[in-house]
């Protein structure tokens, strides 16, 4: 089916509709980066189970499982946020299309496409929450031991 378009409507509808793209952008940046703060949870876990094994230490043992606790919750939190963030981008994506559709085709979504941009915007706030949450987990315990200076 072709659909007689005026080449002005669809450059406005391309022009409209590619505002959000820049949220898709922050979007994937974002996986990227808790992405890779997955990748180090779940080899620090198999490095801490590795160390379980290997032991016989009650002692060890307890310090262990209480450090595998918080990697599974830092995991989930990660896993939250992936997830977040996947939805984001999908609802924003369908933001863009709506958009494009409404110009273009004289398609009537704009309730779809404010439904779909704020649940975008909603689903980003929740992963950085996520995010927030996975790193204080994740920098609560370090130890930042000043260096010896000799003064007293």
């Amino acid at each position: 089916m072709i659909f007689p378009l005026d080449p002005d409507t669809v450059s406005h509808g391309i022009q409209l509709s590619v505002a959000p793209v820049f949220l898709l952008t922050a979007v994937s940046g974002m996986i990227g980066v808790v992405s890779g703060r997955l990748a180090r949870i779940i080899d620090r876990a198999r490095h801490v189970e590795q160390r379980v094994h290997g032991t016989h230490s009650p002692d060890d043992h307890a310090g262990a499982y209480r450090e595998l606790a918080e990697l599974r919750l830092r995991g989930l939190l990660a896993n939250g946020s992936i997830a977040l963030l996947t939805l984001c981008a999908v609802c924003i994506g369908v933001t863009i299309i709506v958009l494009f559709l409404g110009e273009t085709l004289d398609f009537q979504g704009l309730r779809i496409s404010i439904a779909g941009f704020l649940t975008g915007v909603l689903c980003f706030l929740l992963a950085l929450v996520c995010f927030l949450a996975e790193t204080l987990i994740a920098t609560r315990l370090l130890n930042f031991a000043k260096p010896e200076t000799g003064v007293r």
